[in-house]
């Protein structure tokens, strides 16, 4: 049994992993270079510093890392306020029945401006106790940094925690954290066998997750 939950964000709780690819991909277009799927790879998981170094290299412009991570960032608050990052089909209901039983907490990639306005335009902040930036911790996934920050926020111990997440190197991030790993793998996206074999329980659909989820808490933290 666990105590409480740790969702990723991107591919999990809203559909947004395509856009990051399209930012970083039109920001490297922009300095005549080709983005494709295996420089999305590379970065998949990294905190907004660690892409936004990546990406800057890769580009070789002289641009200041700093600036580059800005003009992407600017351009996915931009997609979200034209409707363009939704949540998926059942995160909502998901989000709301773990909130009730257990504390919930995220573990994102995402850089927190982009988290808190996500979280925020879908009015489901209020049932995080915690988020955490992979930005706000020394290494991004597929280090464990952000989930044990999670777990340390909650003020649960790691191995009592339930991780959600959708790719390879979050996958990997969580089983290192010590969690139960859950996963939903994403179809643009496909997780890695090895990450997907540290997941005790696997579904595309977010209802049968959030099945799973409510089936492995522990509303009296016993």
């Amino acid at each position: 049994m666990a105590d409480a939950v740790v969702f990723d964000m991107d591919g999990v709780l809203v559909e947004s992993e395509h856009l990051w690819e399209e930012l970083w991909a039109a920001y490297a277009a922009e300095r005549g270079r080709t983005w494709g799927p295996e420089q999305t790879r590379d970065v998949q998981g990294m905190s907004a510093p660690e892409w936004a170094a990546y990406l800057t290299r890769f580009c070789g412009a002289g641009d200041a890392a700093t600036t580059t991570e800005q003009a992407v960032v600017d351009g996915m608050v931009q997609a979200l306020a034209d409707g363009r990052i939704g949540l998926l089909p059942g995160a909502r209901e998901m989000i709301t029945a773990t909130a009730e039983l257990a504390p919930v907490a995220l573990a994102s990639s995402a850089p927190r401006r982009v988290i808190d306005a996500v979280l925020v335009h879908h009015g489901v902040d209020h049932h995080f106790k915690a988020t955490v930036s992979s930005a706000e911790v020394d290494r991004g996934k597929p280090s464990p940094d952000v989930y044990l920050a999670a777990a340390r926020a909650l003020g649960v111990a790691p191995e009592r925690c339930l991780a959600v997440e959708d790719s390879s190197n979050g996958l990997r991030a969580a089983a290192a954290a010590g969690m139960t790993v859950v996963a939903i793998p994403n179809p643009q996206y496909p997780p890695a066998e090895d990450a997907l074999a540290s997941a005790a329980y696997r579904s595309s659909d977010h209802h049968a997750v959030r099945d799973f989820l409510l089936s492995r808490l522990d509303p009296r933290g016993e």
